[in-house]
């Protein structure tokens, strides 16, 4: 599916559609900033027929035998890694990110709707006898309905499958709003969808970029059960306000500040190829990024030096040509944030040991860069970088790379070097993330349970755990 085969309106109720007032929005390729699409521009009144369109299909989709969901999204995914070259074409014009991370990602989003074609036929519930025996205990988990679906611009098609897969798999209908600077990915993963065979209605697809409205007046209507989010820690709080109001269900998959541990006992090599992952991949503009590197002292300038060498070898361009392995970040706004984090951390003494400076020409592009030097309190460690600088932060005592590293208010992902196993399990135990990748830069997997601590969110995607978010728990007391 080219660029020019994916539809470019609303999908309502199994039908493309225009917004109700016929506006549209541009779509711009972050490599050279000019647009390349337009898409129908939601209105509030647009997403409350799609949410009369999910509820009126929630019935009947709830209602059918887990195994004909699964199914229906086990075709979604035979579909989905069928085209995924397309798709990974699609994130590169619409996202800015390498061919090689979109085909990456294009492949990690079929999967989802693998994982959750085989978990649908296991959302099991539990029996059990009263423990004083004076009856019997039933536990059902039974699908939530309607649900708001959020995404971000960062992985436009893995956060799509992420979310929309267990929700079908759960039983529940759906509005799912992409972000606005990358709805292309979601309407091409929607079409595909339909041809799966997902009934009308039971996904519906509003790109728009009247962001807020459209969310605000989803929210507030009586018939959405559930919000699910992935986007950045301030936006999350709003809707969290939002939803409480009618006590919606909420999970959000929110900002990271991922610290990258490494002890002097690391492998360096390996040390330095999973911080290649964990800081580069996606272009930094991941909230599993490594954000903030801590170095013992005896083995910084090592590592660093090693560091910079490697992130001085990346190619940077157009994600479309040959041999690229950084783009361009997304929008103006992403790169001008980049540039001010990285001015700020050599105005406060860093040493820029690669890069440092954003590049000439048209695009988003900022060069990958290392900072050595970095002091515990400069401002590049308290916010989410999103790009390729990597800050390097020196100690000396296991106690202070931990206190360093829990020092932020998110807690997403965190990861640790050391051949010290039990040293390993002790820092990864009192790291305060969600997730910990220990002695490896990549940690996600439809088969696991995503998410983090303190502000980065509530709940999690993936694995059993994200199939039970889309689910209420009812519990029947009864006796024979």
């Amino acid at each position: 599916m080219t660029l020019e085969d994916v539809p470019k309106q609303l999908f309502i109720g199994g039908e493309w559609r225009g917004a109700c007032d016929g506006r549209r929005f541009a779509v711009h390729d972050p490599a050279t900033g000019d647009g390349i699409a337009e898409v129908a521009d939601a209105a509030p009144e647009d997403g409350l027929d799609a949410v009369a369109a999910a509820r009126a299909a929630q019935p009947a989709w709830a209602a059918l035998a887990p195994r004909q969901r699964a199914d229906v999204l086990r075709r979604a995914f035979e579909r989905t890694a069928a085209a995924s070259e397309d798709l990974a074409r699609l994130i590169v014009r619409e996202n800015g990110k390498a061919l090689a991370e979109a085909r990456s990602e294009a492949l990690y989003a079929a999967e989802f709707h693998r994982w959750y074609s085989e978990e649908a036929v296991r959302l099991r519930g539990e029996f059990a006898v009263a423990p004083a025996g004076t009856n019997r205990m039933l536990v059902l988990h039974q699908p939530i309905g309607v649900a708001l679906l959020i995404t971000p611009w960062n992985l436009p098609a893995a956060m799509v499958t992420r979310k929309i897969a267990p929700a079908l798999a759960a039983g529940c209908a759906v509005v799912l709003k992409p972000a606005s600077e990358t709805p292309l990915t979601a309407l091409a993963l929607v079409a595909i969808l339909r041809e799966a065979g997902v009934p009308p209605g039971v996904v519906n697809l509003v790109p728009t970029s009247r962001n807020a409205e459209v969310a605000s007046a989803i929210l507030a209507d009586e018939r959405v059960r559930k919000l699910s989010f992935t986007g950045s820690t301030e936006v999350g709080r709003l809707l969290l306000a939002q939803a409480s109001r009618r006590v919606v269900k909420c999970s959000m998959e929110l900002g990271g500040n991922a610290p990258f541990l490494v002890f002097a006992d690391a492998d360096l090599e390996a040390a330095v190829a999973g911080a290649m992952v964990a800081k580069i991949r996606h272009n930094g503009e991941a909230c599993t990024a490594a954000n903030r590197f801590y170095v013992e002292e005896a083995v910084a300038e090592a590592f660093t030096d090693k560091l910079a060498r490697a992130m001085g070898e990346l190619v940077m361009g157009n994600g479309l040509e040959a041999g690229v392995q950084v783009g361009p970040l997304v929008d103006r706004a992403t790169h001008a944030k980049v540039c001010r984090l990285v001015d700020a951390a050599l105005a406060h003494g860093a040493e820029a040991r690669i890069g440092g400076r954003p590049a000439d020409g048209p695009g988003y592009f900022y060069p990958p860069t290392v900072l050595a030097g970095v002091r515990p309190d400069s401002p590049i460690l308290a916010e989410e970088i999103f790009g390729p600088v990597a800050p390097v932060v020196t100690f000396r005592h296991e106690a202070d790379a931990i206190a360093m590293a829990n020092d932020v208010e998110h807690g997403l992902v965190s990861y640790v070097y050391t051949r010290d196993l039990a040293r390993g399990l002790r820092v990864a135990e009192a790291l305060e993330t969600g997730m910990v990748g220990l002695n490896r830069g990549l940690v996600s997997d439809p088969a696991a349970p995503f998410g983090g601590v303190k502000q980065s969110g509530l709940g999690r995607e993936g694995g059993r755990e994200g199939l039970l978010e889309f689910t209420e728990t009812k519990y029947i007391a009864f006796d024979y």
